[in-house]
C-alpha cells in the first residue's frame, strides 16, 4: 500500500459518502452504523469474490419505501433489521440458482442489446438527483464540475487520477471563501464514539414487508456488475462468477441488517469514479472501505464530510452519473448492434422509455400485520425485465425481405 493508494481510496470514500448516510437519515437508521456496515460489507464482498472486483457497497435506496412502510406498521428497528437480513438471504438463494444453471445462461438473457440501454438507464435515472443537488448552488456545482474535468483532461500524474478529489476540494474551498459552509457540526462532534448498533430480531411481518424487495434489487445487481465489468474491461460473470458477486452482496446485506444498518448494494457512484480515473485496482476500494469504517468511529471526520454543500455534491455527481450512461452507449457501439433491425430498436426503446419514464407495474397488494402493502416492479428492474422478455420473444429478424433477397431464393 502506497500513499497514492490512500489518496485514491479517499476519493472513493468521498464519492460514496453522501448517498450512504442519506438513506439512514431518511429512514431513521443510524448513519454511523451505515458507514460501518458499508465498509465491512465491502470487505466481505471482496473476500467472497476473491478480491478481484473493484466494487464498493453502500446503502440501497430501493429499501427506503419498505423500511418506512415497516415503521408505519409499528415494527421496531430491530425487526426492520431482521427483514433486511432476510433480504440478504434472498441474494444467497439467487446465487445458488445461478451456480446451478450457470452464468452463461444468465448472459444469454442479458446480451449487449439489453445491457447497453440498462446501463444507460442506471446513469440517467440518477441524473435528476445530481441536477437537484446542483440546483441548490449552481455556482459551486459548475466550479466543482469544471475542476474535476480540468483534473481528468489537462493534469498529469497523480492529479489526473483523482479528479473527484480535485473537483470536490476546489468546490469546497470556494464554498469556504464564500461563507457557505457551516462548520459548527464539526466543532460539536466528538472525536471518538462507538456506532449505535441495533441487534436484529426476527418478526415475519417485517420480513414479508422488506425481503421481497431483493427480487428487484437482484436485477439491479446484475446490471451494476455488468456495468462495472464494462468499465474495467473484464468479464466478472465468468471470473469470479455472478454467483459469487450475488453471494457477496447478500452476505453484506444480511450482516448490515443484523447490526441495524441499511441494506447494501453495489454503488454506481464508485463505478463512475473508476470510469473517470481508469484506476481499477480493487485494493483502492478496500482502502475506501477502511476509511468508511474509520469514519463510523470518528464522528468529527464524518461531520466534516457532511458539511460538503449540496452544490458541490451535485457538480461531481453530474460527471459521475453521466459517465455511467456513456458506458452504456459504448456497450451498444462496441457490440455493433444493428439498428436497421426493428427488433433491436424495439428492445432498446422499451428499456429506455420504461426505465427513464418511471413506469410502474402494480401487482396488487398483500396484507401484512393488518396493513395493505403494494407489490410493484418499477424503474430499472421493470425496464430490464421487459427488455429481457422482448429480446427472448422477438424473432432475430423483423424486416421484410427485399426484392433482391426474394429473387435469390427463387430456383
Amino acid at each position: 500500500m502506497t500513499p497514492r493508494h490512500l489518496i485514491l481510496g479517499l476519493q472513493h470514500t468521498v464519492a460514496m459518502f453522501g448517498a450512504t448516510v442519506l438513506v439512514p437519515l431518511l429512514t431513521g437508521l443510524n448513519p454511523s452504523v451505515a458507514l460501518f456496515t458499508a465498509g465491512v460489507g465491502t470487505l466481505v464482498f471482496h473476500l467472497v469474490t476473491g478480491r478481484m472486483v473493484p466494487v464498493f457497497l453502500g446503502s440501497s435506496f430501493a429499501f427506503i419505501a419498505p423500511i418506512l412502510a415497516a415503521k408505519e406498521a409499528g415494527f421496531s428497528l430491530s425487526a426492520i433489521g431482521g427483514g433486511i437480513a432476510a433480504a440478504g438471504l434472498v441474494y444467497v438463494l439467487f446465487a445458488l440458482l445461478v451456480l446451478l444453471i450457470g452464468s452463461e445462461r444468465v448472459r444469454q438473457v442479458f446480451p449487449p442489446v439489453v445491457t447497453g440501454p440498462v446501463i444507460v438507464v442506471i446513469g440517467l435515472t440518477l441524473a435528476p438527483v445530481a441536477v437537484e443537488m446542483a440546483g441548490k448552488d449552481w455556482l459551486l456545482a459548475v466550479f466543482t464540475f469544471l475542476g474535476a474535468v480540468a483534473s481528468a483532461v489537462f493534469f498529469r500524474g497523480l492529479f489526473q487520477m483523482v479528479p473527484v478529489l480535485v473537483g470536490v476540494g476546489a468546490g469546497y474551498l470556494l464554498a469556504l471563501l464564500l461563507g457557505r459552509v457551516d462548520l459548527s457540526p464539526v466543532r460539536e462532534a466528538p472525536w471518538f464514539a462507538l456506532p449505535a448498533f441495533t441487534p436484529a430480531t426476527l418478526e415475519w411481518g417485517a420480513v414479508l414487508l422488506i425481503a421481497p424487495v431483493a427480487l428487484v434489487t437482484v436485477m439491479e445487481h446484475i446490471g451494476d456488475i455488468l456495468t462495472n465489468g464494462r468499465v474495467v474491461g473484464k468479464d466478472f460473470f465468468v471470473k469470479p462468477g455472478l454467483h459469487r458477486t450475488l453471494l457477496g452482496d447478500g452476505l453484506a446485506t444480511s450482516l448490515a441488517g443484523l447490526l441495524g444498518g441499511p441494506a447494501n448494494t453495489t454503488y454506481s457512484e464508485n463505478t463512475g469514479v473508476l470510469a473517470v480515473t481508469r484506476v481499477y485496482d480493487p485494493l483502492v476500494l478496500r482502502i475506501a472501505a477502511g476509511f468508511a469504517i474509520l469514519l463510523a468511529f470518528i464522528p468529527k471526520l464524518s461531520a466534516l464530510l457532511q458539511t460538503l454543500p449540496q452544490g458541490v455534491l451535485g457538480g461531481i455527481s453530474m460527471l459521475l452519473f453521466g459517465m455511467i450512461a456513456s458506458i452504456g452507449i459504448r456497450t451498444l457501439a462496441e457490440a455493433e448492434i444493428d439498428f436497421t433491425q426493428s427488433r433491436n430498436l424495439i428492445v432498446v426503446s422499451a428499456i429506455l422509455v420504461l426505465g427513464l419514464g418511471g413506469a410502474v407495474a402494480n401487482l396488487g397488494t398483500v396484507q401484512v400485520a393488518g396493513t395493505a402493502v403494494p407489490l410493484k416492479v418499477s424503474g430499472m428492474a421493470l425496464a430490464a425485465l421487459v427488455g429481457v422478455v422482448f429480446n427472448l420473444l422477438l424473432p432475430p429478424r423483423l424486416e421484410p425481405r427485399t426484392l433482391l433477397e426474394e429473387e435469390e431464393r427463387l430456383p
